[in-house]
């Protein structure tokens, strides 16, 4: 007997309809040949295939191999095969010499060069003139190059975009998986709250946040968890040192857990006693960029018309030199994924994205802070995924 019921999952059928979908683009391109490449980068790197083959990748590289016509492969090093076919939906895994480590042996592995691969899929490598890849940049070289070798008469194209844009739009499933990250996010910082008291180290507090996110069901974070004391939160990155929480400090918190492949990201600030006054002012201007961000979100307008609606509530404030960054991203396999819109962006919302708003207030004299939460798009505007409390204090 199940002690939990079953969380939200993406089923199979999903998947053979993206690997179809996958094709009808290479076929409107002319592409003869798809390569998405991922690794255990934490923030970006298993994205694409994590989409297409459902594989958490960690250790060695993936990397999906789509023809134009007829069934994936998926190449992997000779230690994740195995692991592969067990947890993926893609079956036919070949090891890829070109993944293996040259100080390894590995004496009952059967190993392939790229050539005999493709050959296998009935294809002639001399013959393939157009070749898509995904995750480019995150490729070494070397492999790489050697990719390029083995298809010498290839033009290679970067679709990075393209297959981000195939992503972009949540199916119901995806909309399901992602509201459940949300849930566990709500719960990591809430714990993480509770556990904020003078004398505690942002270690402890990221424990307590990250344990009871496994414990709620995240296979891990989209980013490291970030709590950020007193001066470690004026950057817009940090990471959980052994600071110790201090009277009249502010708290930095953001948690993007990783669930099914899929995050969910909140961000909020924690005042311990009574901090500088104009924290308390930031994070009231913070909050109502937020809030009007949220009533202007709706689909077919430019996400960078949003942003602006947040970041003119901020400048209005005096404080538009913080805001650093863009406010607004797409959140999915990747916990901050394209599109992305910024003030250069003319990409539109449209309905069933799942957008992060995130108000960002960085480098001031007192430290920093950002307030971030999660909507889905809707054919009225937008439904907000995440209800945590905008101020907390200790």
């Amino acid at each position: 007997m199940r002690k939990h019921a079953v969380p939200p999952q993406i089923p199979q059928e999903e998947f053979i309809e993206r690997w179809k979908r996958v094709q009808e683009f290479m076929g409107h391109s002319n592409i003869d040949l798809l390569f998405a490449y991922g690794d255990d980068r934490a923030v970006f790197g298993a994205a694409h295939v994590r989409w297409l083959a459902d594989v958490p990748v960690h250790f060695e590289p993936l990397c999906m191999l789509m023809p134009r016509e007829g069934e994936p492969v998926l190449l992997s090093g000779p230690e994740s095969d195995q692991y592969a076919i067990l947890r993926g939906k893609i079956k036919n895994v070949r090891v890829l010499r070109e993944f293996t480590h040259p100080d390894e042996d590995y004496p009952y592995s059967v190993i392939y060069g790229l050539a005999e691969i493709i050959a296998d899929l009935g294809l002639h490598p001399d013959r393939i003139k157009r070749v898509g890849i995904g995750g480019r940049y995150l490729i070494s070289a070397d492999v790489l190059s050697s990719f390029q070798h083995a298809l010498p008469n290839a033009e290679w194209l970067d679709l990075e975009s393209q297959l981000c844009e195939l992503r972009a739009i949540k199916s119901p499933a995806e909309i399901a998986v992602i509201r459940f990250a949300y849930k566990i996010a709500e719960q990591g910082i809430q714990a993480a709250i509770d556990k904020i008291n003078p004398g505690v180290s942002e270690r402890e507090v990221a424990a307590e946040a990250e344990a009871v996110m496994r414990h709620a069901g995240a296979e891990g974070t989209g980013i490291d968890t970030i709590v950020a004391s007193g001066p470690n939160s004026r950057p817009i990155l940090a990471r959980p040192t052994f600071r110790e929480i201090e009277e009249n400090d502010l708290v930095l918190l953001t948690v993007a857990p990783r669930f099914e492949g899929y995050h969910g990201a909140i961000g909020r600030l924690v005042v311990v006693g009574e901090p500088n006054p104009e924290i308390g002012k930031a994070l009231e201007i913070a909050v109502r960029a937020q809030q009007a961000c949220y009533r202007a979100l709706r689909p077919d307008v430019e996400g960078r018309d949003v942003e602006k609606v947040g970041r003119a509530v901020v400048e209005k404030a005096g404080l538009g030199q913080y805001f650093l960054y863009s406010g607004l991203h797409s959140v999915g396999v990747i916990e901050f994924e394209p599109p992305i819109f910024g003030p250069s962006s003319p990409a539109k919302l449209q309905e069933n994205m799942i957008i992060s708003v995130d108000i960002p207030l960085f480098n001031t004299p007192w430290g920093g802070l950002r307030v971030e939460d999660g909507y889905l798009i809707t054919a009225e505007g937008a439904e907000r995924l995440s209800h945590t409390d905008y101020v907390s204090s200790k």
